[in-house]
């Protein structure tokens, strides 16, 4: 049986989570949970310990402190420590399961703390192409906010009889919200491959 005494960092509090900054132990790097779920399949037994946090929909995997900071993902985030601020992060007890929202999905132990930077970055590579699609080219409305994004998803085509269908694309903040229809989804991710190809 692990105890949480034989593992070289754990977190402070047992009752509730707490914020704690990024950088003083580890750094965070966060991805929205359809990618996160893709990426710990390609992982498999090189994953390091990972937060699940159900409320906002991301996964975040610890990593070493300034082991990632000139990553540029699509909908990836590296949370790390900055000269003029401060960045926390929700930590969980370490005995928090699924019956929380934010949970460890998998749990810290003695093998299992940090993720190898080397290892997640292909895994995350390979799951935004996998579950993303291609990247549409240029700058997108978002469906909901009406803003534009520089990091738009296709979440589903309008068809309108006899008239081209439209691609609708949403931010990376309001895609997760999107009714979900799998062929639809395919299809405008499809059109958007196309699209890029005939540019």
């Amino acid at each position: 049986m692990t105890t949480t005494r034989n593992l070289p960092w754990t977190p402070p509090n047992t009752e509730d989570i707490e914020p704690l900054p990024v950088g003083r132990w580890w750094d965070a790097v966060s991805a929205p949970t359809n990618v996160a779920d893709r990426a710990l399949e390609l992982l498999g037994q090189d994953s390091g310990a990972v937060i699940q946090d159900g409320t906002y929909g991301k996964t975040y995997w610890l990593i070493g402190t300034g082991t990632a900071r000139s990553w540029c993902l699509r909908q990836i985030r590296v949370l790390t420590e900055l000269a003029d601020e401060s960045t926390l992060l929700g930590v969980p007890p370490a005995a928090w399961g699924p019956e929380h929202r934010t949970h460890w999905r998998i749990p810290l132990g003695p093998a299992r703390y940090l993720t190898d930077p080397d290892h997640l970055a292909p895994a995350l590579r390979q799951a935004i192409d996998d579950v993303l699609g291609p990247v549409p080219e240029g700058r997108q409305l978002c469906y909901r906010c009406q803003l534009p994004t520089d990091e738009p998803v296709p979440v589903t085509m309008e068809h309108s009889g006899s008239v081209a269908s439209a691609t609708i694309y949403a931010c990376p903040t309001h895609a997760r919200d999107y009714p979900r229809d799998a062929l639809t989804q395919a299809a405008a991710m499809r059109r958007a491959l196309d699209q890029s190809t005939t540019r």
